[in-house]
């Protein structure tokens, strides 16, 4: 599909067997508005409100999670696949005579915590779809213009590899200060008519943009019944809401950064931003301090604030006497410590909240399951596992891991033995079941890129 467009598997025959007459209309559309966009940086792109034909839909439709929660309709991917070129063809209609309308967004509150929960948002089936087709256009046009410093939400940039990225440039970097912060309820806050203004940058299409913002407009449907009508915030769980966070972030926070420590900074300094989470590291501790006041400032300007307890500045200096103090970041803690080798270096580990968490949802996933099948059990102990291992199997990580595994093991043998009022196994018996099940043991999963970090 080209550099800055997201990649997708081709959808299967079974589905689609005429998809070789249409596969290669919208990838090949995309990568001519990438080349442009990359070669002409202020180019503003029309006719984007065209590319939502049915040709289009259709290949974006097999790209859609086939089991995700169905919206406020109740309309499911399989029951809009039964009829769909009858559903493309009434749906591109109703674009066309701008009769389309955003349905509501059902709501879903999601444990975080300590009380706390996460709300997310499930777009009807129709409006992912839509949302799908824009998010891929609007990928197009702002991959180019994206700074390296940005990483979430982007193809090929996972929060593994920005961990691996940050460790490796605090390193070898000058720096002796960071600064962690974060910015509260941001997919709540995010301010609808500077969002707007920031997307005419690039895109010329009235009717294209009506059409994002019925979707920050539309209504959302509360568990209880209530429906809200919110006059800020996109949300969080919509298909397109990560890349008009990238957008929006890219201009309030990334560009200004740049031209803000060009002109006040005397030091060097660094800044990773994963959505809506961001570290900066500064050489000098007035840069730091600096930066700490007028943040505060920048964000206000956009409706934004920073929160106040995951926002915090701290000396991060190879010549500083262990114990060194550490920050949090994308799961992981980074911290100052002596390899083997005698040489300081960063280390990563599993952020102990995390690893808290990571114990407490397995505890209570097998306490539910634990009546089911061990074959049913085992294989869905692996693929957490192995999920587990994927993202946080790195470098110098391997004590985190076993911490984890250790647990995990205690809570299987001590639930598998509660599966009836008689005990199902004893230690050698359980071990001979994980060797018959081939439990999936700690693995580093990372690649070595620069193997004197972690000497």
């Amino acid at each position: 599909m080209g550099k800055g467009v997201t990649e997708t598997r081709s959808p299967q025959r079974k589905h689609a067997p005429d998809m070789q007459d249409w596969k290669k209309d919208m990838p090949t559309s995309l990568r001519g508005i990438a080349n442009r966009a990359k070669s002409d940086k202020t180019a503003r792109f029309q006719n984007l409100y065209g590319l939502l034909n049915e040709n289009n839909l259709r290949w974006c439709f097999y790209q859609l999670k086939r089991k995700s929660a169905s919206g406020v309709d109740g309309v499911t991917f399989k029951t809009y696949e039964q009829n769909l070129e009858s559903n493309l063809s009434q749906l591109v209609e109703k674009l066309k005579r701008k009769g389309y309308r955003a349905k509501l967004v059902r709501r879903k509150h999601i444990p975080k915590g300590k009380g706390k929960t996460r709300a997310l948002g499930i777009p009807a089936l129709e409006d992912k779809l839509l949302q799908l087709a824009c998010t891929k256009i609007l990928n197009a046009i702002h991959e180019e213009d994206f700074m390296e410093t940005s990483w979430g939400y982007r193809t090929g940039r996972g929060g593994r590899e920005a961990s691996r990225r940050l460790a490796n440039d605090l390193h070898c970097g000058k720096y002796g200060w960071v600064v962690e912060a974060d910015i509260q309820g941001f997919f709540d806050h995010l301010d609808h008519d500077w969002m707007m203004k920031m997307l005419e940058r690039r895109v010329g299409d009235r009717a294209f943009l009506r059409l994002i913002r019925k979707w920050m407009k539309a209504g959302v449907l509360e568990e209880d019944g209530k429906v809200i009508h919110p006059a800020t915030g996109t949300p969080q769980g919509g298909i397109i809401s990560p890349v008009l966070a990238n957008v929006y972030l890219h201009y309030v926070l990334d560009l200004w950064f740049r031209h803000w420590s060009r002109k006040e900074c005397r030091g060097d300094v660094y800044i990773m931003r994963y959505a809506d989470d961001f570290v900066c590291a500064f050489q000098y501790k007035a840069d730091a301090e600096r930066f700490v006041r007028e943040l505060p400032e920048r964000l206000k300007k956009f409706s934004l604030r920073v929160a106040p307890e995951k926002t915090r500045m701290l000396a991060f200096s190879r010549f500083r006497e262990e114990p060194n103090e550490g920050f949090e970041f994308l799961g992981f803690e980074f911290r100052w410590v002596r390899r083997r080798s005698g040489k300081m270096g960063v280390q990563r580990r599993t952020s102990p909240k995390k690893l808290v968490k990571s114990v407490a949802a397995f505890k209570e996933w097998i306490m539910e399951n634990r009546h089911n099948r061990m074959e049913e059990i085992m294989d869905a102990v692996n693929r957490k596992l192995r999920g587990y291992w994927n993202y946080y199997g790195v470098r110098g990580n391997s004590k985190s891991l076993s911490k984890l595994f250790y647990r995990v093991n205690q809570l299987l043998f001590k639930w598998l033995n509660r599966r009836s009022q008689k005990r199902s196994y004893t230690w050698a018996g359980y071990n001979r079941m994980c060797q018959r099940y081939g439990i999936c043991t700690p693995r580093i999963m990372e690649k070595p890129v620069q193997p004197d970090l972690y000497a």
